[in-house]
């Protein structure tokens, strides 16, 4: 595990990367100790001086503990969970278990919607909200939402800032935030995004999109928020009276003889039973 001599990045970083990607890919777990300044000085075939560097480095970034006269130890990672299926936002939840979640404004401005959030709130007249959401100095999420401006008349960002939106909702407007529909994907982190979430292009990402109505049905705002995967954990409640939705999604319907339809419908109830057990 040589580094490149002929890569532009300097020695140190080669190693700290090395042993990063080792690290976040749990070939090196968490309490595991590494190896020696001498071993890892072999197995790169660097100076013992570079492994040290290389090593300040992950400790910086909280993937490494050192200390004085003992081993480097892989750090636990620190996670911080959400209940995906709640209503509430990301601050009532962590407020609720001591958190101290913080929240840094990005921008408040009228802007026209993309497709699916003007479907929901029946308006192209909305606001965009983009906020980062942090803990101990530590960025966890981009948020970006989308507000009926007829909805929120005045609203300012210097009220969102280390607040929550619902709260602000509920008890500035009377609007407040009951149900809706919530999706998770993973995605990669794009140029954008990796600047504003303090991780490399193409790191793992939790999106989670969603819409929600106040406590008269009517559409409150739609939002997509990204997490980092290696710090945000969702949690799902599950109970024995829950009902599951199991949905398919099928290419658009085209003319077929009833033979074919009729062989369709048994393959979907085939794969249902298999779903459901």
């Amino acid at each position: 595990m040589l580094v490149d001599r002929s890569d532009s990045r300097p020695l140190h970083q080669q190693v700290a990367q090395a042993l990063r990607t080792q690290i976040l890919d749990h070939d090196l777990p968490p309490g595991a100790p590494l190896p020696s300044e001498a071993e890892l000085s072999a197995r790169f075939g660097v100076a013992r001086s570079v492994v040290r560097q290389a090593m300040a480095a992950l400790a910086t970034d909280g993937l490494v503990i050192r200390s004085q006269g003992r081993p480097t130890l892989v750090a636990q990672p620190a996670e911080y969970r959400r209940l995906v299926q709640r209503a509430t936002g990301l601050f009532d939840q962590f407020a609720g278990r001591g958190q101290d979640l913080r929240t840094t404004v990005l921008g408040l401005r009228a802007d026209e919607p993309p497709p699916a959030a003007r479907a929901f709130l029946r308006t192209s007249e909305s606001l965009r909200l983009e906020r980062v959401r942090l803990v101990d100095g530590e960025v966890l999420s981009y948020v970006r939402t989308w507000l009926p401006a007829e909805r929120v008349p005045g609203l300012r960002a210097e009220q969102l800032t280390d607040a929550s939106l619902h709260r602000l909702l509920t008890d500035v407007y009377g609007l407040r935030p009951v149900r809706g529909r919530r999706q998770v994907r993973a995605v990669a982190a794009d140029d954008a995004l990796a600047g504003t979430l303090q991780i490399g292009p193409g790191d793992p990402l939790l999106l989670l999109e969603g819409e929600t109505t106040d406590q008269h049905e009517r559409p409150l705002e739609w939002f997509a928020a990204w997490h980092r995967a290696d710090r945000v954990v969702f949690d799902i409640d599950v109970t024995e009276t829950a009902t599951e939705t199991v949905r398919m999604d099928t290419p658009t319907p085209t003319a077929t003889p009833a033979g074919a339809d009729l062989d369709r419908a048994r393959a979907l109830l085939d794969e249902l039973r298999r779903v459901l057990g």
